[in-house]
């Protein structure tokens, strides 16, 4: 069962799109479950001033994009960076069982932005 939380997050989303120039891309696929994510950002003075989401997944992937995105806006790059899986399920006030691996993907993401982010800008 989905909490409260995992099904606002799901039914409407925050952050969906993309950043058309956006300073870091990251996407993760999963062929096992079929979850795709791509994660864009803008960064400013080493803080994430916007970050978009577009994700073809199940209901936590969606779910956990929408808080991932929500959780890394306004953190500098290392406090995005040190956001774990943890962070994230308790934002969503939990997850089933078996699910809480599906909510690392957005994470996964996210830091792939950041590592595209920081290669540019070397």
């Amino acid at each position: 069962m989905y909490s409260k939380k995992v099904i606002e997050e799901f039914s409407n989303p925050k952050n969906v799109g993309s950043i058309e120039d956006a300073d870091g891309v990251g996407e993760i696929g999963s062929t096992v479950d079929g979850d795709i994510i791509n994660i864009s950002i803008k960064v400013k003075d080493n803080v994430i001033e916007d970050v978009k989401f577009k994700t073809f997944g199940c209901v936590v992937a969606i779910s956990t994009s929408s808080m991932v995105t929500n959780l890394a806006k306004g953190k500098t790059i290392d406090e995005a960076l040190a956001l774990d899986n943890e962070d994230v399920i308790n934002a969503l006030e939990g997850l089933p069982e078996g699910k809480d691996r599906c909510s690392g993907f957005a994470l996964d993401a996210l830091k792939l932005a950041i590592e595209d982010y920081r290669q540019k800008n070397k």
